[in-house]
């Protein structure tokens, strides 16, 4: 379990460092105002606009960094920053939720693959860990269930490893949209956009590293198995 803990406590230290940074990125690049002088709101109403949605509120959302399109109410839920300030940051996000739209509009693949698993992921979220541990305990027991206890554990994790990397071409793919139609239609100029693309990439790299450990950790729970057996 020492090692179990040592690959948490990495993947934990590289989580944190990718966050402050999106967090840095996000402060740096809220200074860089628009000069066409759009808030967050009204980036996201044009550019659904411009791709024919019409059935597809934005509403604003308490927290920081809280922005995420929900396909079920059909809405781009823009954080207050988001909502209303008028920078790059916040045209990046409102663009790239909208992305999420436009991907639900035109039945984007990986989305819908993400989508038809999310209700068996939470589940398996939620009891992964337990699982595994109760198989952990009941082999050190001498009971034979034990390994099979510990079998279902990883499964159920390897659930939530598939969701996290079926999750990436669903994001990248979401700030590429966002990206293309704020350079096509003129909606910022290259100082902004090059801060839009940064900020995205640094969001996006959140993604990545959650995947990686996910994955990291599936290995670990998978050669402990190995090693019992």
């Amino acid at each position: 379990m020492i090692g179990y803990y040592v690959l948490a406590g990495a993947i934990f230290l590289i989580s944190m460092y990718v966050s402050n940074k999106l967090k840095s990125k996000f402060k740096k690049y809220s200074k860089v105002h628009l000069q066409n002088g759009m808030s967050g709101k009204e980036i996201a109403e044009k550019m659904l606009a411009d791709n024919g949605i019409t059935d597809v509120e934005v509403i604003s959302v308490a927290g920081q960094l809280t922005d995420h399109y929900n396909p079920k109410t059909k809405t781009v839920n823009l954080s207050e920053p988001v909502y209303m300030q008028r920078n790059a940051a916040a045209a990046a996000v409102a663009a790239h939720e909208v992305g999420h739209a436009v991907q639900h509009a035109t039945a984007y693949n990986w989305l819908q693959m993400r989508s038809a698993i999310v209700p068996a992921v939470g589940i398996s979220s939620k009891l992964s860990n337990f699982v595994i541990m109760g198989g952990i305990i009941l082999s050190a027991m001498g009971m034979a269930l034990g390994n099979w206890v510990f079998l279902i554990g990883i499964g159920l994790f390897a659930m939530t490893t598939v969701f996290s990397f079926i999750t990436l071409p669903v994001e990248y793919d979401a700030s590429n949209r966002a990206l293309a139609w704020l350079k096509t239609e003129n909606m910022v100029t290259p100082e902004e956009y090059a801060g839009s693309k940064d900020a995205l990439k640094w969001a996006a790299r959140t993604y990545l590293v959650a995947a990686l450990g996910s994955l990291a950790t599936l290995l670990y729970f998978i050669s402990m198995f190995m090693g019992r057996r």
